[in-house]
């Protein structure tokens, strides 16, 4: 059965795909972890994001969105200095402003599900080949237009599609892939 072509790269990798990507996420501290997650992966390979998860899992307080709002430049600093995970600072400055966006989404009575989500069912595209998954399509740049008007930084079409396909908003296993359903 064909399966997507990135999975085999490791088993770290396809314990993610088989498992993970893909499939509807609904819990905001959860959809916050893999926005993150995404954000550090940018201009990186994402085996790299996978070996350091539980170490920014750690760094982050689990990705409990209302902790890691209440970070300041001193844990910040700390971040930066922090071997385990990928030091970038405006990586790092952007996953606190965004729990800080969710934190306003809170406020407003919003969950991040239903602002992400927007109560719609997962697209399921039909791709036969990985060079068939668009990058960044309008939907993307439309999520990431909605979030930077709503105080989200780092948030560009092509993480905000990544981001889509990491928690099921969009399910591109190509067909035959046993990951698919």
């Amino acid at each position: 059965m064909p399966e997507c072509s990135w999975a085999g790269i490791d088993e770290l990798v396809r314990e993610y795909h088989d498992h993970e990507w893909g499939r509807p996420v609904h819990d905001d501290d959860r959809l916050f972890e893999m926005l993150s997650l995404e954000i550090f992966q940018a201009g990186l390979r994402w085996t790299l994001i996978l070996q350091r998860r539980e170490a920014f899992r750690e760094a982050f307080a689990q990705f409990k969105v209302a902790q890691v709002a209440r970070y300041n430049e001193d844990t910040i600093d700390r971040l930066v200095g922090d071997a385990r995970i990928i030091r970038n600072r405006r990586k790092i400055t952007a996953v606190v402003q965004n729990a800080r966006a969710i934190v306003k989404l809170h406020e407003n009575n919003v969950s991040f599900d239903e602002f992400v989500w927007q109560h719609k069912p997962p697209v399921v595209n039909h791709w036969q080949t990985s060079d068939e998954v668009p990058q960044a399509p309008a939907t993307a740049k439309a999520l990431a237009h909605r979030l930077k008007r709503a105080g989200f930084v780092f948030v560009g079409p092509v993480v905000c599609y990544s981001f889509m396909q990491a928690v099921g908003i969009v399910n591109d296993h190509l067909v035959g892939c046993p990951a698919r359903n």
